[in-house]
């Protein structure tokens, strides 16, 4: 006979318990191999071992049907919904425009871009500055509208445009319809900014038109992607930088090792996704029953494969709430796994590069100035407000 599968006595997509992600994600992993929220009757996997066989292995765990899953809403449908073959082809079409060779010509831009958001600070050295608000957010705000194609105006509504796609990755709960309140603008934006003829010629977004005129996807999946593309890579990028300031002020002599190595870099990047992963679990269901260590997951359970608390594992980490910049990184998973990874990878190491690298060329050390406050919606996880002082090298 199967296992009982326990059920957790915490709805970890409250309000309290988004404010205490870390220690919630982490007590529902020790609690079991599988977990049940009876309240949201959704299955859930927390550590490493079977969070990345589910990622991985796209035939049991499918992405065409999630938790909560409404294809109204205002989040593009397509790659993240889609498993192959469809999902192989039109995932071709973004890894292509956002191979490395696509985006060297844009290096330059970031670095330029990035020094000018540090040279900002610079006249609050030593003083109390917002790092999301004064430097991974207008960064991050400034070079992705900018590599889309996207026009100027409009662009005030991206933090609320996320915020609504990320919303409706949980369930539809207080936090939810708070995200979607007085929101026509942001949606009218949304709808109109991704369209061809807005978009700037020899950007990534026609890149994506282009594609369809080829007959590689068709004109709607172009106008979707270009929607991924905005959804996507803004606010997981703007999280994890602003975690990785974050780190440094907690850890910093990993900051130090940073700035005597610009070649880890990089590294402290993908620790920062390990150490505290911007997106708590990803959606899945169920396709055929699934054994794990006794306990049996019934074809059409809807699951949630939890990345940040399978990212802490200590079965798999040894120290896992330790950042580390030397730590060997190759299977964390915050890019995701498997046929789902994150597209986007070669992009969001290109924008790190540059931000963290004109931080590392101008300011000395980080120090937290208060308790950062976290982003209340229930699947992304972050500051939305990190205090710290940045104390600049001498010129």
């Amino acid at each position: 006979m199967p296992k009982t599968i326990p059920e957790f006595d915490t709805d970890p997509f409250s309000r309290e318990s988004v404010m205490n992600a870390r220690a919630v994600d982490d007590r529902l992993r020790e609690l079991a191999p599988v977990v049940k929220l009876a309240r949201e009757n959704v299955t859930m996997l927390a550590r490493y071992e079977h969070v990345a066989a589910g990622l991985k292995d796209w035939k049991s765990f499918s992405s065409t049907s999630r938790p909560w899953h409404d294809p109204n809403s205002v989040r593009p449908e397509l790659l993240l919904t889609d498993d192959p073959p469809k999902h192989t082809r039109v995932r071709a079409v973004v890894a292509n425009a956002l191979s490395p060779r696509a985006l060297s010509h844009m290096a330059e831009a970031f670095r330029r871009d990035a020094r000018s958001i540090v040279h900002g600070v610079r006249s609050r050295d030593g003083r109390t500055i917002d790092a999301v608000a004064d430097i991974t957010q207008p960064f991050v705000y400034k070079v992705l509208p900018d590599l889309i194609g996207l026009p100027q105006q409009g662009r005030e509504h991206m933090y609320a445009f996320g915020n609504m796609v990320w919303a409706t990755m949980g369930p539809p709960n207080e936090l939810f319809h708070e995200a979607m309140e007085n929101t026509d603008a942001v949606a009218a934006w949304a709808s109109q900014c991704c369209n061809r003829e807005n978009l700037t010629p020899g950007s990534l977004g026609m890149a994506m038109y282009e594609a369809a005129d080829r007959g590689e996807i068709t004109p709607h999946e172009a106008n979707l992607l270009v929607g991924i593309l905005l959804s996507a890579a803004a606010d997981t990028t703007v999280l994890t930088l602003a975690n990785t300031i974050r780190a440094f002020c907690e850890f910093p002599d990993q900051y130090q090792l940073v700035r005597s190595d610009r070649a880890l870099i990089r590294a402290a990047f993908e620790e920062s996704l390990r150490w505290d992963s911007p997106s708590r679990m990803a959606g899945r269901v169920a396709m055929k029953d699934v054994e794990i260590d006794g306990y049996v997951i019934s074809a059409g359970e809807r699951c949630g494969l939890m990345f940040a608390a399978a990212n802490r594992d200590p079965r798999r980490w040894e120290a896992p709430d330790r950042f580390d910049v030397r730590r060997n990184n190759r299977d964390n998973l915050g890019f995701g796994y498997g046929v789902h990874a994150c597209v986007g990878r070669v992009l969001a190491l290109l924008e790190a590069e540059a931000l963290l690298g004109a931080l590392a060329d101008s300011i000395e050390h980080f120090e937290s100035a208060g308790e950062p406050e976290p982003w209340m919606t229930t699947i992304g996880h972050g500051p939305s407000r990190l205090p710290v002082t940045a104390v600049f090298a001498a010129q």
